[in-house]
């Protein structure tokens, strides 16, 4: 929708934030009724296709405007370098130099959106104090306006598509001086244009007419690569793009058969474009033939960054729920869709994966059904391999009758997730409205289609080794600890975040008569199936020479002369407890393990610095010392794996004694409960780069051979 700002006074104040910042072109996004999407709802200084990918926008995607308003700051992008860099999946579909800003509207007192802000190439670094202020100020104005035209209840006001505002000119002229202006282009040498910002020639000059090669009257209004067959290749309108953000003079040669070659310059300002077309004499070799009118018209730039953004997008899910979260998040929102459904195909039939907007006995009814199965129309889309388009309940009546009742959806687009040939599954877009599809977006759907196809075909691998993952895991680490008298006992495990869910952290309670225990932790080189193997050769054989009644030296020495026997080029570190039951009498030896910690039961937590010794698999006629302490009442021994302690870049014994204050500072709570508050700072950790084990021993204040 276009007009100007008139009686408006959120585009009145729109445009005057661009005019205080001196910003190019601008936007404000709102908050889309009843869903977490931003939606755009005034711009100016761009054509409205230039946003399309973002008109809608999800508040969870990595896209400045929603991490203005999700983190209620102001985002800054000085270039396209640092957009590349802090922004890859925008950079990708706006390849463009140019400076943005986006801040998040309000006064203190909540988001209700977010301004976005741009401005030309060449702008500073930074943005400028007075910029800076003159923004704050816009959205504080923009909050009190927005607040003031919600509907009842705080509904947002309602809006099919974003309002464009036009930029006001520089100046108006006469009659006599515009003829003068047109008279001064006439007598240019070549031909002289003018372009709006949507890129429709609104002037061509008679030079201009000469050597497009096409009458006046068909070229006003008209869009060069629309109406001109050898400017149809995305590259020219791509040119025009880069013209319009930029906002610098941008050149471009072409060929205009048979053999004239063209030199176009534009020069864009806040309300168009002005083109000088000159004849070039260099030839510049051969280029593919323009399309005739039958063949199939390339496809647009916008088209191509629209996928592009699309598929960045895709590239960031890992699993299947990943997947579905992104289609559901920010494809459905892209396309204006008020449903979703995705389906797998496994083993002959259709399983659904995930679902939005859709009735639970509309998803029942589809679920499982057989991919022979002539009912369905996600079935039929995987058949047949092309996507069908229902823009009416009538059309889907007619194919599948009673499906828009049991719905309540009055369009669709269905798509087959199809690679290589083989269906792994169908997407299915669906509106509570009739809605024509046009040709550009069927080509945009469909070419999505293939992606997501890949995207979740990766998917399900990556889940298929996960799940192998965990369940060796699983297998590999005790699944329960035994109850020792005098002791309450806690133990956790968090794998790493990269890589597979796995890794070669360990640890064991082994009871070894009615009077005594033994516990061992310790951590494997690596995080892959390997280390997992070799974790479980070194669980095993700590338990079996501890269960011959070795002592803690020997049991070490023992498991390190067994594990350089096997050869397995790897190595473990190991920290190894031998607790007598009556007396509390701890004997510990390590291999390279991270020393424990002793919380006393005055709360006091000191580091115990026991012999280091050299870490298991490295030598095989390596020995190891031993060391007594007593565990009174009321203390806590903590036995942990370096994924807990270490960060890159950070002193070791600085981080240990860290976690030595932290267990100091806890509160006086079971070892469960204990665990989990040393854990807190790790398990939310969404870029943990190595594994966490911790075991706690507590003991109870009641006598030695109370059972816990």
């Amino acid at each position: 929708m276009t007009g100007g700002a008139g009686s408006d006074p959120v585009g009145r104040a729109v445009l005057r934030a661009m005019r205080e910042t001196g910003a190019s072109a601008g936007g404000l996004y709102v908050p889309a009724d009843e869903e977490p999407v931003l939606r755009l709802a005034v711009m100016s200084g761009l054509p409205a296709p230039f946003l399309e990918p973002w008109s809608r926008v999800a508040l969870a995607a990595p896209i400045p405007v929603a991490v203005a308003a999700r983190e209620d700051r102001l985002v800054w992008v000085g270039g396209q370098q640092q957009l590349a860099r802090d922004f890859p999946r925008t950079a990708v579909a706006v390849p463009y130099d140019f400076s943005l800003a986006a801040a998040p509207v309000g006064d203190g007192s909540g988001t209700r959106g977010a301004l976005l802000l741009l401005w030309p190439a060449g702008h500073a670094p930074r943005l400028s104090e007075a910029e800076r202020r003159a923004l704050a100020a816009a959205c504080r104005r923009l909050a009190a306006l927005l607040d003031a035209g919600r509907g009842p209840g705080g509904a947002w006001p309602r809006c099919a598509a974003p309002r464009v505002l036009p930029v006001p000119p520089v100046r108006t002229v006469g009659p006599d001086e515009a003829q003068a202006a047109a008279g001064y282009l006439e007598r240019l040498p070549g031909g002289c244009c003018a372009l709006d910002l949507d890129g429709r020639f609104t002037l061509v000059t008679t030079g201009a007419v000469e050597l497009l090669g096409e009458r006046a009257d068909r070229l006003i209004g008209a869009r060069p690569w629309e109406i001109l067959p050898w400017l149809r290749d995305p590259a020219f309108e791509d040119r025009y793009r880069a013209a319009v953000i930029s906002r610098r003079a941008v050149p471009f040669t072409a060929l205009r058969p048979p053999r004239q070659w063209l030199t176009f310059r534009m020069f864009p300002d806040a309300t168009g474009l002005s083109v000088w077309i000159s004849p070039s004499d260099k030839d510049y070799g051969p280029v593919e033939p323009a399309p005739t009118p039958a063949e199939e018209v390339p496809a647009r730039a916008g088209q191509i960054y629209h996928v592009l953004h699309l598929a960045a997008a895709l590239t960031e899910a890992v699993g299947v729920q990943d997947v579905v979260s992104l289609v559901a998040d920010q494809i459905v929102p892209a396309f204006g869709a008020q449903g979703m459904l995705m389906y797998a195909a496994e083993a002959g039939r259709l399983r659904t994966i995930g679902h939005r907007g859709y009735p639970a006995e509309a998803v029942a009814a589809f679920e499982g059904v057989a991919l022979g199965a002539a009912h369905s129309p996600a079935v039929r889309a995987l058949a047949t391999g092309e996507p069908s388009f229902f823009t009416t309940p009538g059309e889907m009546e007619r194919d599948y009758p009673g499906l828009p009742r049991l719905t309540g959806k009055a369009a669709r687009a269905v798509l087959p997730l199809i690679v290589s040939g083989r269906p792994v599954g169908c997407c299915i877009l669906a509106y509570t409205q009739p809605r024509t599809f046009t040709q550009e977006e069927r080509q945009v759907l469909t070419s999505l289609a293939g992606l997501i196809a890949q995207a979740l075909d990766r998917a399900r691998l990556y889940d298929t080794k996960q799940q192998l993952a965990h369940d060796l895991q699983a297998a590999l680490l005790p699944h329960g600890l035994p109850s020792v008298p005098g002791f309450a006992v806690a133990a956790r495990y968090l794998p790493a975040t990269r890589g597979m869910d796995i890794g070669g952290d360990f640890y064991d309670l082994i009871r070894l008569g009615d009077d005594s225990i033994a516990a061992v932790i310790g951590d494997v080189q690596g995080h892959n199936a390997a280390a997992a193997a070799f974790m479980g050769q070194a669980r095993t054989a700590v338990r079996a020479y501890a269960s011959a009644g070795a002592s803690p030296a020997e049991v070490l020495a023992r498991t390190n002369k067994l594990l350089n026997a096997l050869d397995p080029e790897l190595f473990t570190s190991c920290l190894y407890v031998h607790i007598d039951l009556r007396t509390r009498r701890a004997c510990l030896a390590g291999a390279g393990h991270p020393p424990p910690l002793l919380r006393h039961p005055d709360r006091h937590t000191s580091v115990l610095h026991i012999p280091p010794g050299l870490l298991l698999g490295v030598e095989p006629d390596a020995r190891y010392t031993a060391t007594e302490i007593t565990l009174p009442p009321r203390s806590v021994l903590a036995l942990y794996t370096d994924g807990l302690v270490e960060t890159p870049g950070a002193d070791p014994e600085r981080s240990v004694a860290d976690l030595a204050g932290r267990l100091n500072d806890a509160p006086p709570v079971g070892p469960e409960r204990l665990a989990d508050l040393l854990l807190e700072h790790r398990r939310d950790d969404a870029d943990r780069q190595d594994d966490v084990a911790l075991m706690l021993l507590a003991a109870l204040p009641a006598g030695p051979m109370t059972p816990s």
